[in-house]
């Protein structure tokens, strides 16, 4: 790809020259697949129309909805020249030509029709794309290689991420790892945070406020392996919490009446119906001719398309939506944003906010309001993990080994300092012998191999360094606890106390029994003993420097640095019990069965 000498019409911004240049540079010198990671409403289809007038040769942009399709194919015709459109929504199927934009439910459908040589495939909102052979994108995509094996693929995204997959590239330009098992793309070569933009002006300031006069209480809610939540338990929330509703939606009316246009997501259909019912009611007290309108994913096409004409002209104010409008949807004039469903992903919660975000005649700011609490900081990208409670927050962790400043889950204090983080691995680049970049090999939690002693992943079950299979937890217990010398301790708490110069943890259990651990602070032998045997495993920032501890009053004021385990594995010996092993973050079935 080479920058093309014609000028173009339309002056992009900074930021979408900067991306544009990212992509030129990186193509010169690559056949990897890149993305180019966008806030929502930075203007991703300048960027589009921009690399389709500078590319050599003939360039396919493909994206999920019509909408983008169409929007696309517009801006490409303000700069180079008209694109043509694949696209069965848009009643046009045209597939040859320089610039060519279609629908990848269109192109799926008629790969034959695609058989001219594309240089280029640019993908619009491209964590949506999957690994699977069978997914339409893949078809598409190996079936261009067909006609041009040196094709390159580029993916444009606000959201670089996705719940149950992760990052959809392998590596950031930036140095750190995104996704060393399924990533979609090779490598992020460009990434823009939304906080510049609004402060530049080029977005709508979000006014971000937790549930007024309401609020639900998901907190219980634990996200599947997938990161999503289980919608019959959030069903069941929702049953009980009936007056929230109705609380909510009285504000919602309230705060709207000096709003142009409002989006409520929803939690479940039957939500969904239950808010619009609340909203008609209200509405027609109002003394408004104003109405709302509920859009879900059973909502066929023509009728969508009636409402949302009708929300963009202003002749509906209200739209409540399931899971629909987080992509693809422009609506300039929203400025108010209501929350009503929970998520664990920061990625799907930008993506609602964003439909408020966008320039407007008039508009001063989009309020945000996020009645579900998912308490996450907007303007903080992904942490590339599940958010593993309501209270964690994004916190910075400097690797011991390479000083790369990950980011992880984590808990802070009132001051801001880290008082415990999840992370496991560094996510740090480093350059091997052969100059080739590989990921850093420090983990800050692991589990050690019992062949030949190497370091793991806690949820590892073959060892990453002599592939010997690692003993499950339940299995190792199962096969130990047949023996009538070995107890396993369900612990409940964990006590700190000082006996003469002698420090004493005390573990409880769930039926009121201890067992105890003495360490000394007499001689510096005794001082890394402590730190070996104690320090090392209950840390809560693991990684992370902790202070010398020179005698038992220092560990007694800093025990919040440590956390408890969840089972303590005891062998019995003459005159008393023997700790052999303790599990932390334990999720077997021990946990509850003692049998």
């Amino acid at each position: 790809m080479k920058a093309s000498t014609d000028a173009p019409t339309l002056q992009l911004r900074d930021y979408q020259q900067d991306s544009v240049n990212a992509a030129i540079k990186h193509f010169r010198s690559s056949q990897q697949s890149a993305v180019l990671a966008l806030p929502t409403g930075a203007g991703k289809s300048i960027v589009i129309a921009e690399l389709a007038r500078i590319a050599n040769g003939n360039v396919l942009v493909l994206t999920h909805v019509k909408e983008l399709v169409a929007q696309n194919a517009e801006k490409v015709g303000l700069l180079t020249q008209a694109a043509n459109i694949y696209s069965a929504g848009l009643n046009q199927k045209k597939a040859n030509g320089k610039t060519v934009v279609a629908s990848v439910q269109s192109a799926a459908r008629a790969l034959d029709k695609f058989n001219q040589p594309f240089s280029l495939v640019i993908i619009d909102e491209c964590h949506r794309v999957s690994n699977e052979k069978t997914s339409q994108y893949q078809q598409i995509l190996q079936h261009l290689k067909k006609q041009n094996p040196a094709i390159k693929i580029l993916g444009l995204t606000a959201t670089p991420y996705r719940l149950g997959i992760g990052w959809i590239y392998h590596h950031h330009y930036h140095g750190k790892v995104g996704n060393t098992d399924n990533a979609v793309f090779d490598k992020c070569i460009f990434e823009l945070p939304m906080r510049p933009l609004i402060k530049q002006g080029f977005l709508t300031a979000p006014k971000l406020f937790d549930g007024l006069s309401a609020q639900y209480d998901f907190s219980q809610l634990e996200p599947t392996e997938s990161g999503e939540f289980n919608q019959q338990e959030v069903e069941s929330i929702l049953n009980h919490q009936g007056r929230a509703t109705t609380a909510i939606v009285k504000q919602i009316v309230q705060l709207a009446n000096v709003r142009k246009g409002v989006i409520i997501f929803a939690a479940t259909v039957r939500h969904a119906q239950e808010i619009i019912g609340l909203l008609n009611k209200l509405i027609d007290n109002a003394a408004t001719p104003t109405k709302a309108a509920l859009i879900t994913a059973a909502t066929p096409h023509n009728e969508r398309d009636t409402i949302i004409d009708a929300f963009k002209a202003q002749q509906i104010k209200y739209i409540v939506n399931v899971a629909v409008l987080t992509t693809g949807f422009d609506a300039p004039h929203v400025d108010l944003i209501a929350i009503l469903r929970p998520t664990a992903s920061v990625s799907l919660f930008q993506q609602m906010v964003g439909r408020g975000l966008r320039l407007a005649p008039d508009k001063a700011d989009c309020l945000v309001i996020d009645y579900a609490a998912n308490g996450f900081d907007l303007y903080f990208p992904e942490v590339g993990q599940i958010k593993p409670n309501s209270k964690s927050v994004p916190v910075q962790v400097h690797c011991p080994v390479c000083q790369f400043a990950n980011t992880f889950w984590g808990l802070v204090d009132n001051d801001g300092d880290i008082i415990e983080h999840f992370g496991r691995r560094c996510q740090g680049l480093m350059t091997d012998e052969a100059n080739i970049a590989i990921q850093c090999d420090f983990r800050f939690r692991s589990k050690a191999c019992p062949d030949c002693g190497a370091e793991n992943d806690i949820a590892a079950r073959i060892c990453q360094n002599c592939n010997s299979t690692l003993i499950d937890p339940d299995k190792r217990l199962k096969q130990v606890l047949q023996s009538q010398h070995h107890h396993l301790f369900k612990c409940q708490q964990m006590l700190f106390t000082q006996d003469k110069n002698c420090l004493v943890i005390q573990y409880i259990d769930i039926e009121g029994n201890d067992f105890k651990q003495h360490f000394k602070f007499d001689t510096s032998p005794q001082k890394k003993a402590f730190y070996a045997a104690f320090v090392l495993s209950h840390t809560r920032t693991p990684g992370m420097p902790h202070p010398k501890y020179d005698n038992v009053g220092q560990v007694l004021a800093d025990q919040l640095r440590f956390r408890q385990p969840d089972l303590l594995l005891l062998k019995k010996q003459k005159q008393h019990w023997k700790l052999v092993d303790l599990f932390f973050d334990y999720q077997g079935k021990y946990k509850t069965d003692f049998s």
